[in-house]
């Protein structure tokens, strides 16, 4: 079984470009951030976060207190680093069990931040999704209901586009946010070459 990561900056369509890949060709999508936040109620999990940043980034049994924990980590590498020894190692347990259990060809990771957290060793392959800045700012702004100046900052924490392509196995170029030949013939090729 392939392990393939899809990753992308802020705003570049990845999971509209996972969801293709699912719907159209049947490929399993493992989504980092949808499973990351299931693992902070593991109890194990839970009492390595509490111990280390305390009750309050719990809201209640069910709830994370998210605006405590960007903050925490926006503004403390040490923090982040923190967080993600505990997250991270949980995370890759999660993602070989669950693609043993998959019956395609290869599984997808999707995640924004494989380069920046050097992930790249974890996976056979890594396809970019790829947008120009303006169009990735719009999409963000339109996703998150925020102003450009919050997009912005976000887009800072990443590494520029030119960096990713450089280290990418396979790159898709999404500037429209439509569904067109021209993108399902990106993700077909793409999808024949893994």
């Amino acid at each position: 079984m392939k392990k393939v990561a899809i990753t992308g900056n802020i705003g570049s369509g990845k999971s509209w470009i996972c969801a293709l890949f699912e719907h159209c060709f049947g490929i399993p999508v493992f989504n980092s951030d949808v499973e990351a936040k299931q693992l902070y109620f593991h109890p194990e999990i839970r009492k390595r976060l509490e111990q280390r940043f305390g009750e309050e980034i719990y809201l209640s049994e069910t709830l994370i207190n998210r605006k405590h924990i960007a903050d925490l980590i926006f503004h403390d590498e040490t923090a982040q680093h923190d967080l993600e020894g505990i997250l991270y190692p949980a995370l890759f347990v999660e993602f070989d069990r669950w693609a043993e259990q998959q019956d395609a060809p290869y599984v997808l990771f999707e995640s924004a931040l494989v380069f920046e957290k050097h992930l790249e060793s974890f996976f056979d392959a890594i396809v970019l999704v790829t947008a120009s800045e303006e169009t990735r700012l719009r999409r963000a702004m339109m996703r998150d209901h925020c102003d450009a100046e919050t997009v912005r900052e976000r887009m800072a924490k990443q590494w520029d586009e030119a960096s990713k392509l450089a280290l990418a196995d396979y790159v898709i170029q999404h500037e429209n946010d439509d569904e067109d030949d021209a993108l399902l013939g990106q993700i077909m090729q793409v999808h024949k070459l893994l």
